[in-house]
């Protein structure tokens, strides 16, 4: 499976959200962090935005996605 690293604007345009919802979702964990891809520079792995919108779309509840974000940020530590 290959990994990329999805910019704002991608991110923007794959969940229908727009910048200041993105980051209020990251702050009540609805989101998962981003990834620093330098000084000034972050992104989303295309699998966890996948992830997220599947749910979204599933409809899953906000206490679910919550547990979905915990799950996926746990993986990048695997990763490593």
């Amino acid at each position: 499976m290959k990994r990329t690293i999805l910019r704002m604007p991608t991110v923007k345009s794959e969940s229908g959200l727009s910048r200041s919802t993105i980051y209020l979702r990251v702050s009540q964990g609805l989101w998962t962090k981003p990834v620093s891809l330098g000084a000034r520079a972050v992104g989303w792995p295309s699998d966890e935005v996948d992830a997220l919108n599947a749910a979204r779309i599933a409809g899953s509840t906000d206490d679910e996605i919550r547990v979905l974000v915990l799950k996926l940020e746990a993986a990048r530590k695997v990763m490593k």
